[in-house]
């Protein structure tokens, strides 16, 4: 199977090198507005634009949102599905999210299962991921659409122990956040920790709404930050942070 989109998610790790990348929801974002979104990018720093949510109302429009992107960029389009009916053949990457810090079977290989069959077929690059919800201060669409508990932020060594014991499992990347539209981002402590624990690749998103932010996780031990409301709110903020991560790589 290819695994060109996990190479260079691994080599910025190796390399020290960060990433930023953009979370487009096919629920809040029109095809006009990811013209915009592209152009900005391509003139930026974003390494990846990644496609999901934790619900699509609108399942035509998403297969529209990933034809247009592939068509349009050639920013690696990397699926970030909420359950098995985000799939799409024309994307070049899959994260096969496990929910392991809820316990909600249906989110730990209940879907995994019934999409199988599936992605064996495809020529997706499917990246098993372990995926970890932090509280960010409030219930956000995931925690509630997951039917499960974040794990408390002032609880590092749960986020800590979680996370090592999916790179034990097998898991490739680590995906860790509050979710869309949190208080808060993840804390820097949990980062920290999470950075001195694993060697898998750390990709941090939720709540991130400001260049400190974002630089703050970088600095401290993300290798990728995603940003997705902020850039829905101000898509001039991929200005910002192309700015931030060419200082960073300075």
């Amino acid at each position: 199977m290819n695994k060109e989109i996990y190479t260079s998610i691994f080599s910025k790790k190796q390399n020290h090198k960060k990433g930023f990348a953009i979370l487009l929801d096919p629920d809040n974002i029109s095809i006009e507005q990811v013209k915009v979104i592209i152009d900005k990018a391509e003139k930026g720093t974003v390494d990846y634009f990644l496609v999901g949510g934790s619900i699509i109302l609108d399942m035509l429009h998403f297969q529209e949102l990933v034809v247009f992107l592939k068509n349009n960029t050639q920013i690696p389009v990397v699926l970030f599905p909420g359950n098995l009916q985000q799939i799409h053949q024309e994307a070049d990457a899959l994260l096969l999210l496990s929910l392991i810090s809820g316990r909600n079977p249906e989110l730990l290989i209940g879907q995994h299962v019934l999409a199988a069959p599936m992605l064996k077929k495809s020529k997706l690059e499917v990246i098993p991921t372990a995926y970890l919800l932090i509280d960010g201060g409030k219930e956000t669409a995931v925690t509630y659409m997951s039917n499960t508990k974040p794990i408390p932020a002032n609880k590092p060594e749960i986020a800590i122990s979680t996370a090592m014991a999916g790179e034990l499992l097998g898991l490739q990347l680590l995906y860790v956040e509050t979710g869309s539209g949190a208080d808060s981002s993840v804390p820097v402590n949990i980062i920290k920790g999470l950075s001195r624990e694993i060697d898998i690749p750390l990709i941090v998103g939720g709540g991130i709404r400001d260049v400190k932010t974002a630089q703050m996780l970088l600095e401290n031990g993300a290798d990728i930050v995603v940003v997705g409301n902020h850039i829905e709110e101000n898509i001039d903020f991929i200005e910002e942070m192309s700015q931030m991560m060419e200082h960073i790589h300075s």
